[in-house]
């Protein structure tokens, strides 16, 4: 899959909205989902250094593109104390499973690339380590959102295509209604970005921009 920064902050705006609206008539299917912010929790998947740092073999170009989104998104929740949880993509030879086998290689607690990017107020939320693509699979994601009363997800971070979109869609299947922002996600390129995008809103989620969940 070739990288490209499909995102930057000059086209991220433009970019979404025509994603947005190439999604129009699914999204209209679904109108009845309204966003309701004090029964909705923000997840922001493994924004790392290890996909991050623009040394990294991992980096994905347009994950800096979304962070501006992110961060306003992160304070938003914070000040109306609602619910935000970040998550670590950590493995161990014991639970990587056929991550190892695929990628060949894991992301250690032990690593600096491991951390949430500094740009990003981790302490505003719960850091969950999650040891495959779904946040839900072994973790206490759950029952921390069960516990808040949370009955809507919105799903930000990377990759789109990987742990975005099998968390959206292991949230629907618990029964949680799920958002999923268009310019708040962010994978290699673009194709996948879009196919991914496409394959929610036909049976997962509801595609938004990060202005309409704030």
């Amino acid at each position: 899959m070739m990288r490209a920064a499909y995102f930057t902050p000059e086209t991220i705006r433009s970019k979404a909205r025509a994603m947005l609206d190439a999604l129009a008539s699914l999204r209209a299917r679904h109108a009845d989902i309204v966003f309701r912010p004090r029964r909705a929790a923000l997840l922001v998947l493994d924004m790392q250094d290890y996909f991050l740092r623009s040394d990294s073999h991992a980096f994905i170009p347009s994950a800096p593109g979304i962070l501006p989104n992110l961060q306003l998104l992160v304070a938003a929740y914070s000040a109306a104390a609602r619910p935000i949880v970040f998550t670590r993509h950590l493995n161990t030879d014991a639970d990587a499973g056929m991550m190892s086998r695929w990628w060949r290689e894991t992301i250690r607690a032990g690593s600096p690339d491991s951390a949430i990017a500094s740009a990003l107020d981790a302490s505003r939320g719960i850091v969950i380590a999650k040891s495959q693509y779904d946040a839900f699979y072994k973790t206490n994601l759950e029952e921390f959102l069960r516990g808040g009363g949370v009955e809507q997800v919105v799903i930000t971070g990377v990759h789109t295509h990987l742990c975005c979109e099998t968390t959206a869609r292991a949230a629907f299947t618990r029964g949680f209604e799920v958002f999923f922002c268009v310019d708040g996600t962010a994978t290699y390129a673009e194709e996948a970005h879009r196919a991914a995008l496409s394959n929610l809103a036909h049976g997962f989620a509801v595609p938004a921009l990060c202005e309409e969940v704030q």
